[in-house]
């Protein structure tokens, strides 16, 4: 599985693989990613909306689209079964991960999903080619198969209280794990899930560069906030994006697929 490609790569090889620009922000920022990419993104990339193409049906934040949502955003831009497909973003939750996760679970191969290691920082920080060049792709006719397994949803993390089967590592910061400061979502309590444990996805991040540390390193940052254990692990957060940080740093240590809470804490913090 190559979870990770480097900019370098990725220089190299722009018209052999399809580059999306998965970026989203907190909504406390104010910014507009689809602004954003108009205006600046890696040539030969396309703008995929995480709160446009999550489930509209769900009155929770960013669950997965339908199948059919699915299959449509991909065939519109023109993205086939057998495409490598590379990610990139130029958030602060580095959301490139969800849709990292995204393809997996819609059947997509994993040797043919990455992430762009840095995302836009690290590229326009290296003086690399920019563009606000907005392409048109030929309709394709993609197809999904999913892996319904990769997802859990809250009756499980239920009944895995009571079977302590897996252990749930919730990617968000300290204070929002513990309940020390109220959630931004309005009607959500402050706290966790029973049994569950705490890493805050930003150790698993270089501040210098915003690439993943290495697996050694990770392997340490896993073991230090004793999530290591060999349980299977669920990862949570607070709408299923930055648990998605979490398990790819957990398939850069296992080479295994995640397993996401879909609902997170803005299904089970409900009150």
């Amino acid at each position: 599985m190559k979870q990770l490609v480097s900019t370098d790569w990725l220089e190299e090889n722009l018209d052999s693989v399809r580059i999306i620009d998965g970026s989203w922000h907190m909504p406390n920022t104010k910014r507009n990613p689809e602004k954003e990419f108009r205006e600046k993104h890696i040539p030969n990339s396309v703008f995929f909306d995480l709160d446009k193409n999550s489930n509209q049906e769900s009155n929770l934040p960013h669950m997965m689209p339908t199948e059919d949502q699915w299959n449509k955003l991909n065939s519109t831009y023109g993205i086939k079964n057998d495409d490598h497909i590379i990610i990139y973003d130029n958030s602060d939750v580095m959301s490139s991960c969800r849709w990292w996760f995204s393809y997996i679970f819609f059947g997509h191969n994993p040797n043919l999903v990455s992430i762009l290691n840095g995302g836009l920082k690290k590229w326009v920080k290296e003086e690399k080619k920019i563009t606000n060049k907005i392409l048109d792709f030929k309709e394709s006719y993609y197809i999904s198969k999913i892996n319904n397994e990769l997802i859990f949803n809250k009756k499980q993390i239920d009944k895995n209280i009571i079977i302590k089967k897996y252990l749930v590592v919730d990617a968000r910061a300290k204070e929002r794990f513990n309940g020390l400061v109220a959630e931004t979502r309005k009607g959500l309590r402050s706290g966790n899930i029973k049994d569950s444990k705490n890493l805050p996805f930003k150790f698993c991040i270089n501040e210098t560069d915003n690439t993943f540390k290495g697996k050694e390193e990770l392997k340490k940052i896993f073991t230090q906030f004793k999530v290591s254990e060999s349980k299977e692990k669920v990862f949570s957060c607070g709408s299923g994006v930055t648990a998605c940080i979490l398990g790819l740093a957990n398939s850069i240590i296992s080479g295994k697929t995640p397993l996401v809470y879909d609902g997170s804490w803005a299904e089970y913090g409900r009150e």
